[in-house]
């Protein structure tokens, strides 16, 4: 199946995007950008209430940036543009003036954390288990780290940084706020959450708005804050212990 962004609007006015790569729902700069786009367009349509976040696939929400563009990378535009790709769809999230539900029903890494903590309230199953990995290749979580520190607080993704071949589990995830609720299965979340977005969709969208605004404080900046992160990760990406660390992923 080939790469997409789709959504469509229920008739609850909920509507339900949807993202998915092959490699493990892996997102490549094209598709960040039509994702970001989708969300800032279902964020100005007046017949949308609530907005559902979720992927295809069954047991990996999102694994991250695309590792085959990642080695691509030749000059720090380039790179800065690569990482703004995440940074971008963060943002929509922010700025995005109805609420975002999140639906994990399996692993996130890297990249797909930050996606997980951009939403407004986020459900998971079991195997939603949350791994920042960016150490590994010499380079860092700099683009998501203010929405996953908003989201668990800075010292735990400290903790998850500097041990990045270590994953927490989805129930780690719930107890440090990441997950509002963990589920046996997809059926199970999917039953609850649809239920929670429709009625969520029936309540006043003016207190919506305002208290998102309200739950959002202090994250003005956060344009040119992301966008300065994703530079220092595009000039990391280039040095040569990244490059090494990058090589044993090249496809030859």
């Amino acid at each position: 199946m080939n790469p997409y962004v789709n959504w469509k609007l229920l008739k609850s006015g909920v509507a339900e995007i949807e993202f998915y790569h092959p490699s493990h729902n892996c997102m490549p700069s094209d598709l960040l950008g039509e994702l970001a786009t989708t969300i800032a367009s279902c964020g100005e349509n007046p017949q949308v209430e609530v907005i559902v976040l979720r992927s295809g696939g069954d047991r990996t929400f999102c694994a991250g940036a695309s590792f085959d563009e990642l080695i691509a990378i030749k000059s720090l535009d380039e790179g800065k543009a690569f990482f703004s790709g995440f940074a971008n769809v963060i943002n929509a999230c922010r700025k995005c003036p109805k609420l975002i539900i999140g639906r994990v029903q399996g692993k996130a890494v890297g990249g797909g954390v930050g996606l997980a903590a951009a939403v407004d309230y986020c459900y998971a199953t079991k195997f939603a288990a949350i791994r920042l990995s960016e150490l590994n290749i010499g380079i860092g979580p700099f683009v998501i780290e203010p929405a996953v520190s908003r989201k668990l607080g800075a010292q735990y993704v400290a903790q998850m940084t500097y041990n990045p071949s270590e994953g927490k589990s989805a129930e780690w995830a719930q107890v440090h706020g990441l997950y509002a609720q963990v589920f046996e299965t997809a059926e199970e979340m999917d039953a609850v959450m649809m239920a929670h977005a429709e009625q969520l969709a029936k309540t006043n969208p003016a207190a919506r708005t305002a208290l998102k605004k309200v739950f959002w404080a202090g994250t003005d900046h956060w344009d040119e804050l992301l966008a300065e992160r994703a530079a220092k990760s595009g000039e990391l990406v280039l040095s040569e212990f990244t490059k090494q660390a990058l090589a044993k992923y090249r496809k030859d």
